[in-house]
């Protein structure tokens, strides 16, 4: 079964190419001309979506916020004109798996397409104390209560519930967390950290993540 891709762009020749070239590599493609229709096909069994962050009716980092706020948990590939670091981390800011700069090749997009979906896919579900993280449904629960998070704060966790209780290393948590090559500050890992400890407070989660200095972060 092919994965069906989102693809929104409202730029008529390079989303004829952006389409014809996935179905060369195999995915199934679904057009979107502008963020609105993008809203309104989001949930149709999409495996993944490509987003132009300069779409005619929004910012296509808003699109992904407000499908993220919609209960989207399929990996986003923005596509973008933009290069600059603080473009890079606003996109992963807004729920973004991955930032691909234009001009750029198709068998690069498969290639980062291929690599989030298999970073996204189902695994036996994960627990440690009272959390639970179900990776088919792509949901964490504490005691029944639904936590909600991002595709990037469910990687992370999970990563910290694999260790067992022992110290991930930063470097470790980065390479789970985002795409190869994203440039991730200590500071953006930090603020993840933070807000995933706010979240399990937040619903009185037993487990707590605590930080050893300058070496990585521990979920116990």
């Amino acid at each position: 079964m092919r994965h069906r891709i989102l693809v929104v762009e409202d730029d008529h020749a390079l989303r004829d190419v952006l389409l014809r070239g996935l179905r060369e590599e195999d995915f199934d493609p679904v057009p979107s001309p502008d963020g609105a229709t993008a809203l309104r096909l989001a949930f149709g069994d999409i495996a993944a979506a490509v987003i132009d962050v300069g779409l005619p009716d929004a910012d296509g980092r808003d699109v992904c916020q407000a499908m993220r706020a919609g209960g989207f948990l399929s990996p986003v590939v923005f596509l973008t004109a933009r290069h600059g670091l603080a473009d890079r981390l606003s996109g992963f800011s807004a729920g973004g798996d991955d930032y691909l700069p234009k001009p750029f090749h198709l068998a690069e997009l498969a290639a980062r397409l291929r690599a989030a979906l298999k970073r996204a896919g189902p695994g036996p579900a994960a627990a440690a104390g009272d959390l639970v993280l179900d990776p088919v449904r792509h949901s964490a629960t504490v005691g029944g209560a639904q936590v909600d998070l991002t595709p990037t704060e469910f990687r992370l966790l999970a990563t910290l519930i694999a260790a067992s209780g022992g110290i991930v290393r930063r470097r470790e948590l980065v390479r789970a967390g985002w795409p190869e090559g994203a440039q991730v500050s200590d500071n953006t890992l930090d603020q993840y950290m933070t807000r995933l400890r706010r979240k399990l407070g937040g619903v009185r989660s037993e487990l707590t993540i605590s930080t050893a200095r300058g070496i990585g972060h521990r979920l116990s």
